[in-house]
């Protein structure tokens, strides 16, 4: 059997792009985004008593994975990249359907030009992914302090430090009025390292790595666990 499923509504986030996505909510704290409703259901009553919870799962697509790549094991960035396990034992965007789960907070519902917005935290999402369910989060239930997670029981550690150039700092400090959080944002997400876990082990490399954030074009280079933001480029700095 087959079944159609059409999405609710739309992600927007600072993501640009998934390289650039921390690999769970609330690493990112700085990360937050929106979720625009769509029509039909972009109508207050789908959201009636919303407002009662502090927290939501979100279930997305991955929809920039293409829909004939799945694989039955993978290899979980927290295992090092070399390390496989069956996909069912992993959050690996390469599924058979292609379904995430994601809890988020919930920060405010707003009503705007009959378009309804939920006001998210800190998120793990692209711009633009599509949302095919909301439910809310019930700490009763939801919550389980004993359980354990294999791999992945405790927060990773942040993997390197950040520094801004000179360069860098002078378009932060330019852009500090329209994105306040800008520089926060890029400490947190580049502190978790977001390169493939096979070049991890290579902090002496004199490789340009880029991010999209928002619209801002990022590059940095890594020397002994140390990011050096270099550049920062943007529309509103270059005109284009």
């Amino acid at each position: 059997m087959t079944y159609q499923i059409d999405p609710i509504g739309i992600i927007r986030s600072p993501y640009s792009e998934k390289f650039a996505v921390p690999r769970q909510p609330n690493l990112v704290r700085a990360g937050k985004g929106e979720l625009h409703l769509l029509a039909p259901y972009n109508d207050p009553t789908s959201v009636k008593g919303l407002e009662q919870f502090s927290h939501l799962w979100l279930l997305f697509l991955f929809h920039h994975i293409d829909p004939e790549k799945w694989r039955l094991t993978v290899r979980p960035p927290r295992l090092g990249g070399n390390k496989t396990i069956g996909v069912f034992a992993s959050r690996s965007p390469f599924r058979p359907n292609h379904i995430g789960l994601s809890a988020v907070e919930l920060k405010d519902i707003v009503v705007e030009n009959k378009q309804i917005i939920l006001k998210l935290g800190s998120l793990d999402l692209v711009d633009g992914t599509p949302i095919i369910d909301i439910k809310p989060y019930l700490p009763y239930c939801d919550s389980h302090p004993d359980a354990f997670a294999g791999y992945a029981q405790s927060i990773p550690n942040e993997k390197l430090t950040v520094e801004f150039s000179q360069k860098a700092q002078l378009v932060l400090d330019l852009q500090k009025q329209n994105y306040p959080q800008l520089t926060e944002l890029i400490t947190q997400v580049i502190s978790q390292d977001p390169r493939p876990a096979y070049k991890q082990n290579n902090n002496n490399s004199e490789q340009t790595y880029g991010i999209t954030l928002y619209h801002f074009n990022i590059k940095w280079k890594i020397a002994n666990n140390h990011a050096i933001i270099e550049h920062i480029y943007g529309k509103d700095i270059n005109g284009n």
